[in-house]
Order: C-alpha cells, then structure tokens, then sequence
C-alpha cells in the first residue's frame, strides 16, 4: 500500500477531473461509494471494469488508474450517471481518465482500431463503419451485410434514394471545424501510439 506523506493532497486528481467534469461537479466528491454504479453497469457484467473502483481510485489520488486497461471497456451508456443516487458519472469521470491516459500515451491497444472512426469522419464528414471491421462484420452478420455495402450505391438510387455522400463544401466544413478542435492531431497522436 503506498504510504501518503503529509504534504501530499489525495484528492489532486480528482481536482484534475473536476475541473473537466460537464455534469454535476460536486458528485464525484460526495460518492459514498455505495456500488450502485457497477451493479448495473452492462461493461461490468461483461468484462473486469469496476466504475466504483475506479471513483475509488481516482478519490485515493491513485494515479495507476489512468494507465488501467479497463477503463477502456466503459460503454458510455451513462447507466451509471442514472442511477446514482448523490448525481455522480462514472462515466464521465472516466471519460477524462481517458483523455489524461492519452496525454500521457498510455492508450490501451484496444482503441487502436478505433481510432479509423476519426479518419471516417474526416475524410466523409459524417460517421461511417471503417473497413477494417468489415470481416468482423460480415462473419457476425452474414455474406449480406458485405454484398448490401458493395451496392448500397445501386440499391439506394433503385428505392429513389440519392447517394449517401455529403456535399464537398460540407465535407470540408467539418473537416476544417475538426481541425480547429485539434481533433485530428489527437487523433494523429492516438495512431501514432501503436506505430
């Protein structure tokens, strides 16, 4: 157990995800740590994400939790942020542990292939599936969901439909907002951790 020295103030990270909270502030500071939020929490069920270890963690000034594989595997449902009953958002929370992990490149390698998300979005301007889920989609799916993508084209003029492409004035528009944000270079440093 790691000993606290006298000038140390355990809550210095929770004073880091405070001040980029967007809900309620004050909830993260009055957690009772009463377990609501992992019992029903659908990525708890499912894998070894705790969000009340987490809260915990973040309380004790325990800095090993923005380099935790785990905090990875929140769904962002706000399950959590519902429930609880002084208004705290574990997801949120963890939200800004995320940010903080990928300022100090400790991205878990799971969001790697995530990250080919952004360059949709920049490239298109809108959302869209990158290719390299395509086979992971196709074997959960079926051969259909492959064949209806490489016709969507034809399939959307034959219902009358126009193609789903968004103007290049728009395109670029977005493009330049993202820019604007920096959200392309944090992305650029998010890929650049895996290369």
């Amino acid at each position: 157990m790691k000993t606290l020295k006298i000038n140390e103030n355990p809550l210095n990270l929770a004073d880091k995800i405070l001040k980029d909270l967007k809900s309620s502030k004050d909830g993260l500071l009055k957690c009772v740590q009463c377990g609501m939020c992992t019992s029903s929490c659908p990525s708890a069920k499912n894998s070894e994400y705790n969000p009340r270890d987490m809260i915990e963690k973040v309380l004790e000034g325990d800095e090993s939790v923005i380099e935790d594989e785990n905090i990875w595997k929140c769904f962002y449902c706000y399950t959590c942020h519902s429930i609880c009953p002084v208004g705290n958002s574990a997801c949120e929370v963890n939200q800004v542990l995320r940010q903080l992990a990928i300022a100090k490149g400790t991205v878990n390698g799971e969001i790697s292939p995530f990250a080919d998300f952004g360059d949709k979005m920049l490239d298109l301007g809108l959302g869209g599936i990158p290719s390299n889920f395509y086979n992971d989609l196709t074997r959960d799916i079926g051969e259909e969901w492959m064949e209806k993508n490489i016709h969507l084209d034809e399939i959307r003029e034959e219902l009358g439909l126009e193609p789903l492409k968004m103007p290049d004035e728009s395109i670029e528009e977005i493009r330049t907002l993202l820019e604007k944000t920096n959200f392309d270079k944090r992305l650029k440093k998010i890929k650049g951790i895996f290369e």
